[in-house]
């Protein structure tokens, strides 16, 4: 049962849920997180289904497995894909937002979206990220309802996190194996292998497919400490701005100059709020059709 499906009445005994990712590790491609739901009372029946830990079984078995769950009547599931610009833009961004972070996100969101579907959640098994203990408090806090299991390698010790590591798999791997890049360019390819960083087929599709302006194409994760490696000789950016700083400092022309580096991240002695609220530093392009920053609509 998809999560757009009709809630069957089984939904409102008492259930539990299991909760893991696939590509967390991946410089390439989205993190997804799935979960596997169903009745108490159906738990044995679950155990002889054959669920394991998704990255023990081929990729045959796997889509084997997440047919016949996606047909089990007695089975609910979903699945949060995060795209890797979403994961790169929230771990550059000024007040940065760690995998971690990204991770428990996820979690609880799947567990109030399944919630808010009206199945009766009673227990939830989930693979830890971080400290187990702290992030157990952190989910019994937010809802104290529901109580939770957080151990590692929970995937191989609780079938209902298995099964949902098998949706959280097969749906990455799907999602790769019909990626479209929406880049142009005459010479880009899939035969990106694995995605993780120590694959060389990874490593010599990032090789090829760097820009010294452009960076990556959006199916890289180019916060990853694996992409520095490939800009050494990146193009420097330098951004004119009209007006003087508000210590005004300014180049040789009257105009100040902000570097550009480390794929769009402004480096500068002010804060760009400061910057950007005082009106100083604004480009010419905005001032004279009179755009501005805004807060509210």
């Amino acid at each position: 049962m998809g999560s757009g499906a009709a809630i069957p009445q089984w939904t409102s005994e008492p259930c539990i849920m299991g909760i893991d990712e696939a590509g967390r590790g991946p410089v390439l491609g989205p993190m997804v997180y799935g979960c596997l739901y169903c009745a108490r009372s159906y738990e044995k029946t679950l155990s002889s289904l054959n669920f394991a830990d998704s990255k023990t079984l081929k990729e045959e078995k796997r889509e084997e497995l997440f047919e016949n769950l996606k047909v089990d009547k007695s089975i609910g599931w979903a699945v949060d894909i995060i795209d890797p610009r979403e994961l790169s833009a929230k771990m550059l961004k000024k007040n940065k937002i760690n995998l971690n972070e990204i991770s428990h996100d996820s979690a609880i969101g799947l567990i109030t979206k399944v919630l808010n579907m009206g199945v009766l959640l009673t227990e939830v098994y989930v693979d830890t990220v971080g400290d187990a203990e702290k992030y157990r408090t952190k989910l019994s806090e937010r809802f104290p309802a529901v109580k939770f299991v957080v151990a590692k390698k929970a995937d191989s010790l609780y079938p209902v996190v298995s099964g949902a590591s098998i949706v959280a798999k097969v749906t990455r791997d799907r999602a790769l194996r019909d990626w479209v890049l929406e880049e142009t360019a005459d010479d880009l390819h899939k035969n990106f292998g694995s995605g993780y960083p120590g694959d060389p087929n990874t490593k010599a599709w990032l090789q090829h497919h760097k820009h010294l302006v452009f960076g990556f194409p959006t199916l890289v994760r180019f916060s990853w400490g694996t992409c520095t490696p490939y800009f050494k000789d990146i193009v420097e950016v330098l951004w004119e701005s009209n007006e003087m700083d508000g210590d005004g400092s300014s180049s040789a022309n009257g105009k100040r100059q902000l570097k550009l580096s480390n794929f769009g991240v402004t480096k500068s002695k002010r804060k760009i709020e400061e910057i950007e609220s005082s009106g100083k530093g604004r480009c010419k392009f905005f001032m004279a059709r009179k755009l501005e920053q805004v807060t509210q609509f």
